[in-house]
């Protein structure tokens, strides 16, 4: 079968979309795609050089969001998050990143040569990772400072929301990077749609972040690979940054992709108020009615303490399966299957739906009908079930750092059995799919604790990527010999 003619029968399915991208295949216009697609003609500007159109459909993003400088990004955050690194940090320097950043981060990293510190988030009750408490990023700051280094450092990356909509104090963060006189660097990918309505948190582009990137697509109508960088502050280099766009994003910019930019920075200018107040009421509506499950539980935000997290972002609907029978995969495949919901991640003790402002009645409907259905099949969690869950869980540990992640990479390796690599130094990334955060990185050492982890993953079901398949499910490490 051909991609297009399986598409074709996905949309014409009753599936319904609790995943990215964020228009819900609900269309913000009526367009044909072939007619639309056009280069850099005449008339139409060149987002590289833009000082026409695309220039001031940039303005107008700015505007919205309250930034100095937005630039359209057409490759997804993750050119904005390398663009970002690599404007503020200098090569073979030193940065301080949130250890559960996306991989792109680490890509940055490997490109720059940087020496990266890790700022490690709160383990909650739920499981789910918590926030990067504000007193660790000082402490860090602190010790650099002690220890000479602290000039080294280029830059601060925090991811915030997380995937499970786990928010930081972005606010406090600001002000004790900014006090050493580092920029903060924000991954606010999941929370474009933040600070449009009371409901939702407060964008780190009005917090005091210096550069905060932003996917339009996973949580408003925009196509994917559309998304945002944003400039804040002086603090950081526009003609930079403008340089490493240059060098990461296409020369061969989507029009397409930007027209439905536009029309998503439209409809939120000319429509929000009245499309967030809506999608408030449903979001209202679900939460107080999963208030009645026994067994599932729909996380909210009295479900963490203070110290586990600053805010929650409620657009991402967590739903545990802690007390239950099930495992998260079981739910996930439960949903999918009998119910025609398709979900955008699975964990070993919960599932996330991602919901939006294109989202509708009817969606929410079939969710919550569907949970109370599932619900009430269910038993409580025995003593087996709880093991294969804590066996995968707290991925995102302290682990030890041999030597870099470039030094790793770049080093000869060779391919042994999970079984035959415990106290291997990993020179690959191991990670699930979502959320693409690395548990293992390049450079750690392999501890037989993080092996079990690993066959914990696997025997949930869960995708872990990073393996070598064909070994045996074998895994790369630096070849010392």
């Amino acid at each position: 079968m051909l991609l297009d003619e399986k598409l074709s029968g996905y949309i014409k399915s009753d599936i319904y979309p609790f995943h990215m991208p964020g228009h819900k295949r609900r269309p913000l216009a009526d367009w044909n795609p072939y007619q639309m697609d056009i280069t850099e003609i005449d008339g139409f500007d060149d987002l590289h050089r833009a000082k026409e159109i695309l220039a001031e459909a940039q303005m107008r993003a700015a505007r919205l969001y309250g930034a100095k400088k937005t630039f359209y990004l057409v490759n997804g955050s993750t050119c904005g998050i390398l663009a970002a690194i690599c404007t503020a940090s200098k090569r073979r320097k030193r940065i301080l990143i949130a250890r559960n950043c996306h991989r792109s981060v680490y890509h940055a990293v490997y490109l720059q040569e940087l020496d990266a510190d890790y700022l490690y988030p709160c383990m909650t009750k739920t499981g789910i990772p918590g926030q990067i408490p504000p007193e660790e990023v000082k402490a860090r700051l602190e010790e650099a400072e002690r220890n000479k280094t602290i000039e080294e450092i280029g830059a601060v990356v925090i991811t915030s929301p997380t995937y499970e909509g786990v928010v930081s104090d972005i606010r406090r963060i600001a002000e004790i990077v900014h006090a050493y006189g580092i920029p903060l660097i924000v991954d606010e990918a999941h929370g474009a749609h933040f600070g449009f309505s009371e409901a939702f948190p407060k964008s780190a582009v009005r917090l005091g972040a210096d550069l905060v990137i932003q996917s339009l697509h996973k949580t408003l109508p925009s196509f994917t690979q559309t998304a945002l960088l944003h400039l804040c502050t002086n603090r950081v280099d526009e003609n930079e940054a403008a340089r490493y766009l240059d060098i990461f994003e296409t020369s061969s910019p989507s029009y397409l992709f930007m027209a439905g930019m536009e029309a998503c920075i439209h409809l939120l200018a000319e429509k929000g108020n009245l499309l967030f107040s809506a999608y408030q009421k449903r979001l209202s509506d679900f939460y107080r009615r999963m208030e009645k499950l026994h067994y599932l539980k729909v996380i909210q935000r009295p479900d963490f303490s203070s110290e586990e997290a600053y805010d929650l972002d409620l657009s991402k609907i967590c739903i545990s399966t802690d007390a239950s029978n099930l495992t998260g995969k079981e739910l996930y495949d439960l949903l999918l299957e009998q119910y025609r919901l398709q979900l955008e991640m699975v964990s070993g003790g919960y599932v996330v739906a991602l919901s939006g402002i294109m989202d509708t009645d009817e969606g929410f409907s079939r969710l919550g009908k569907a949970l109370i259905e599932i619900d009430a099949s269910l038993s409580p969690a025995d003593q087996k079930k709880k093991e294969r869950i804590a066996a995968a869980g707290n991925l995102y540990t302290r682990q030890e750092r041999v030597c870099g992640i470039a030094g790793a990479q770049d080093a000869p390796k060779k391919t042994l059995p999970l079984s035959d690599a415990e106290g291997e130094i990993c020179a690959s990334y191991v990670y699930l799919y979502p959320p693409g955060i690395p548990i293992l990185v390049p450079g750690e050492r392999i501890t037989g604790e993080f092996l079990s982890k690993i066959r914990g993953c696997r025997h949930l079901g869960l995708e872990v990527y990073g393996l070598a398949s064909n070994y045996d499910y074998g895994i790369e490490v630096v070849n010392f010999s």
